[in-house]
C-alpha cells in the first residue's frame, strides 16, 4: 500500500476533478493538466499527437485571454451532468458555467473516467 486513499467513486469527485482540469487550463498549470488529462494525452500520443506537456503547451495558445481568465473560476452545475455509471462520466459543455462563453469548437464535452484510485479526463469532443 502506497498510504494514499482512493478518491470517491461520486459525481461530486468528478466534478471537482473536472473543475481542477478547467482551472489548470485558465492558469496554464500544464502539471495540473497532465496530471487529470494524463490517461487521455497518452490515448493522443499513441495516435500520433507530441507528448502531454508539449501538446497542452498548443493548447494554452489556443485559448484567449479573456477565455483563460474565465477557466481559472470556472464550476460546474451538477444537474447538468447526467451519469449513466460512476465509472465514466460525460460532462457536456453546457454544464460549464464561466464568465465567457465556450462552443463545442475551443472546449467541448469531456469524459472523466475513474481509473486506478480518482477520476481522469479520457476524451474530449
Amino acid at each position: 500500500m502506497t498510504g494514499i486513499e482512493p478518491a470517491p467513486r461520486t459525481k461530486e469527485r468528478a466534478i471537482q476533478r473536472y473543475e481542477q482540469y478547467l482551472h489548470g487550463l485558465g492558469r496554464e498549470d500544464i502539471g495540473t493538466v497532465c496530471e487529470v488529462a494524463g490517461p487521455g494525452a497518452k490515448k493522443a500520443e499513441e495516435q500520433g499527437f507530441g507528448p502531454c506537456t508539449s501538446t497542452y503547451v498548443i493548447v494554452f495558445q489556443m485559448i484567449s485571454p479573456e477565455q483563460k481568465k474565465a477557466l481559472q473560476t470556472a464550476t460546474v452545475d451538477s444537474q447538468r451532468v447526467p451519469v449513466r455509471t460512476l465509472d465514466k462520466i460525460e460532462m457536456p459543455l453546457e454544464a460549464v458555467r464561466s464568465s465567457a462563453t465556450f462552443s463545442e469548437e475551443d472546449l467541448g464535452s469531456y469524459t472523466l473516467e475513474y481509473l486506478k484510485n480518482d477520476y481522469y479526463v479520457t476524451d474530449g469532443k
